[in-house]
């Protein structure tokens, strides 16, 4: 399977500018603007006015560059527009009916059809479906059209308004822009209000570092095998045939209150998992690397203290992140092959590398779900192929003998909403993940209803393989999986004599 090139890597980067909400919206708004004006574009006088309205626009674009507004929130900002509407009922109607055309048409056919079947096969009729999920997204990306068209058609409004209060003629009348000066101010009041109080969906943090409330271990397993299935939504995958993993679960130990970091986005999710800690600590908040590399150290920086080889296999997006220590796949294939050729380069890597951590990501369930939605029978099917290779590869580390003392994690890193299986902002069905351990060390046929967070992942490889912890590591190691050591079940026997004895 070949490598992302540098081009995709770059690529992958520029289409994050129009994939993530926050980016998207001014891109599309100045686009939506210049084409909507093209015949004006000789007239200097337009350029001089347009791009003072623009620079008066400002403040209503770092607003929206600065808050979401998805899930429930994003009905709020209709009451803003209604506002507006009722203050300046002149509204430019060409330009906002433009703008909606050119928006479903970049979503629909531009995004959901031809980009789609470009890069992942996908069907050139797949605009009869992806219409309706673009209109039930509740994620903050460009595919939240419920989102997305209030916020384009009310900066375009005022946009408007401000341009048509420029008459370069004469004198500018600064009193002309007191009442959107007091409303621009009104919005910010009413958004910071807002989010104080509606905005309270966010997964509670671990406070203190994994090394205050850890003893660090002298290791417990040879290796660990982490695969994660991107993009796997939990009751999808109870309601799918997958023997193998079910057999893996059942014989293991399974976390049914596994929860997702926020935004659960896939690059934040990994370098959570992976560096024990926090978007606001590593410093990776979107799928959007605004500057490449993580603040932190990860459980790849932990094993090389110990003389300990770990590698990553995925996506192009991953290097942004976790850098040198990712082994690129390209995403630009069809995607009944992609998951397939992932499993062929994660053999090779096992058996030429022969690395003691390895974590491979498979892509095909997600990619699906962002396609073609993750309520229909594509995305079940995706899951059952992921089974299988799971244990055709589980098999191959059997048949090398890397199996013997390996402990297996099994999870996905976010789950997908409805709509174009959106996920970042913790909609149903993104929140809690599928997560399960299986190998020698952990307990057999366990299930841990405690609420769990997957920034326990790092800590917890680094338990099993013995290695210090990641630096900002918050996360706790997963005991309540793991059989307790000699020393443990020690320790464990004189604290509950202690406290017996200190009762009596």
């Amino acid at each position: 399977m070949k490598k992302a090139s540098r081009f995709e890597k770059i690529a992958a980067r520029c289409w994050n500018l129009l994939n993530e909400g926050k980016p998207f919206t001014p891109i599309f708004v100045l686009g939506t603007l210049l084409l909507y004006n093209l015949p004006s574009w000789s007239d200097v006088n337009f350029w001089i006015q347009g791009s003072i309205s623009l620079l008066l626009t400002i403040p209503l674009l770092v607003l929206f560059f600065r808050y979401d507004f998805p899930l429930m929130l994003r009905n709020y900002l209709w009451i803003p527009m209604v506002i507006f509407v009722v203050i300046w009922p002149a509204l430019n109607v060409p330009l906002l009916l433009f703008a909606t055309g050119l928006y479903f048409f970049f979503t629909v056919f531009f995004w959901g059809t031809f980009y789609y079947h470009l890069r992942i096969g996908t069907s050139w009729l797949n605009f009869t479906r992806f219409w309706k999920l673009v209109l039930k997204n509740s994620d903050s990306t460009s595919g939240n059209a419920q989102e997305q068209l209030p916020k384009i058609a009310l900066i375009l409004s005022f946009w408007n308004l401000m341009y048509q209060s420029i008459d370069r003629s004469g004198p500018i009348d600064l009193q002309g822009f007191a009442a959107p000066a007091i409303f621009l101010i009104g919005l910010w009041l009413f958004t910071l209000v807002l989010h104080r109080n509606l905005f309270d969906w966010k997964p509670k943090m671990y406070e203190s570092y994994t090394h205050e409330n850890e003893p660090e271990s002298n290791g417990l397993s040879d290796k660990v095998i982490v695969i994660v299935i991107d993009g796997m939504r939990k009751e999808r995958f109870y309601e799918a045939n997958t023997p193998f993993l079910d057999k893996l679960r059942k014989e293991g130990t399974e976390f049914t209150q596994m929860e997702t970091v926020y935004p659960a986005r896939t690059v934040v999710c990994f370098t959570s998992m992976f560096t024990g800690t926090y978007p606001y600590e590593h410093g990776i908040t979107s799928n959007m690397v605004w500057k490449l590399g993580i603040k932190v150290e990860s459980i790849f920086d932990s094993l090389r203290k110990i003389g300990k080889k770990g590698r990553l296999l995925g996506i192009a997006h991953l290097v942004d992140s976790l850098g040198k220590d990712v082994d690129t796949v390209t995403a630009v294939m069809h995607n009944d092959l992609a998951d397939r050729n992932i499993i062929e380069r994660s053999k090779k890597i096992m058996k030429d590398e022969d690395p003691d951590l390895f974590i491979t990501q498979l892509i095909g369930t997600d990619q699906t779900g962002h396609s073609q939605g993750v309520f229909y029978d594509e995305y079940i099917q995706k899951i059952e192929e992921a089974d299988q290779l799971v244990e055709e590869f589980v098999t191959f580390l059997e048949t090398e003998g890397k199996m013997e003392n390996t402990t297996l994690m099994i999870c996905a890193d976010h789950g997908q909403a409805d709509g174009i299986g959106g996920h970042g902002h913790l909609d149903e069905g993104e929140r809690f993940v599928p997560f399960f351990m299986w190998g020698p060390h952990v307990q057999s046929g366990r299930v841990v209803e405690d609420r769990e967070s997957l920034v326990s992942v790092a800590p917890t490889i680094a338990h099993l393989l013995g290695a210090p912890f990641p630096s900002h590591s918050r996360g706790k190691v997963l005991r309540k999986g793991l059989k307790q050591t000699s020393k443990e079940k020690r320790e464990h026997l004189e604290e509950n004599h202690r406290i017996f004895t200190s009762t009596q």
